[in-house]
């Protein structure tokens, strides 16, 4: 891992190795928020691909650099397609991010993310407090697909889900945590408007994905997206007058994003 001494490292250089190599990234994701997504795969300069007809899902994913998963609008089929999916990204040594958006909400959301987790092998699940909180059995408050909230620790409530997942967690709020068990970090940054506007944090998933597409080492992989996307956010809030142009001031800023800019005194190792 290349992120030590507090925090005073980190792989600044990924924002350009995705430019460089330029992952395919398959995502199946919820349609509020497929084309704010693909946009911001482009933006950072990876391939997007929205691929989810279960017929295709298998073949697509062995193919691509890394499988996104985001339950954000769920039918029917989404646990069968994403399983299908998931099971052949592992089959292709391909990392998987899983986003269980508003897994608190409604029982069909708790199965759904239950099946997924425990069929898929997965590299990384990204959500808010509320989301990983519900994912080992903690109260969290929650309105449909909105942010919820917990009381309890979060680099407590990160480790526990990494330990019982096997996974690298990151739980995204004021302040970012991203836990494998053994090492955990804390983010500062962002502002108010990426959690006022829709698909900030799903687009985010996908970012993580395009990063572990390049980088073998899911928490400098992890860490170093969030540490750079937060830092987007503010240069974005900055440029905009209001809700309605920061999308695509935001998404100017991810075009922009180098390792110049990519703040790692935000960053502190906590474990």
């Amino acid at each position: 891992m290349d992120i030590a001494n507090g925090g005073e490292t980190m792989k600044r250089d990924l924002w350009d190795k995705v430019r460089a190599q330029r992952p395919l990234i398959h995502n199946i994701t919820n349609i509020v928020v497929a084309n704010f997504s693909a946009n911001g795969l482009l933006a950072i300069g990876a391939a997007p691909v929205m691929a989810s007809a279960v017929e295709e899902v298998a073949e697509m994913a062995s193919v691509s650099d890394a499988l996104v998963l985001n339950i954000g609008t769920l039918d029917a089929m989404t646990e069968r397609t994403m399983i299908r999916a998931g099971q052949a990204a592992n089959q292709a040594g391909r990392p998987v991010v899983f986003d269980p958006v508003g897994v608190g909400a409604t029982s069909f959301r708790r199965d759904v993310a239950k099946a997924i987790l425990q069929q898929v092998r997965v590299t990384v699940i990204r959500g808010n407090a509320g989301e990983i909180a519900t994912l080992i059995g903690l109260d969290a408050a929650s309105r449909g697909v909105d942010a919820g909230e917990t009381r309890d620790d979060l680099n407590q409530i990160a480790r526990e889900a990494a330990r019982r997942y096997n996974c690298v967690i990151a739980v995204t709020g004021e302040t970012d945590v991203v836990s494998d068990e053994d090492v955990t970090i804390e983010i500062k940054g962002g502002t108010e408007a990426m959690a006022r506007t829709t698909g900030t944090g799903c687009l985010l998933s996908a970012v993580v994905g395009a990063f572990l597409a390049v980088e073998r080492d899911a928490v400098t992989a992890t860490a170093t997206a969030l540490a750079g996307y937060a830092r987007c956010g503010e240069l974005a809030t900055a440029l905009a007058d209001g809700p309605g142009d920061f999308p695509v001031h935001f998404l100017n800023e991810l075009g922009k994003m180098t390792a110049v800019e990519l703040p790692s005194d935000r960053i502190e190792v906590v474990s």
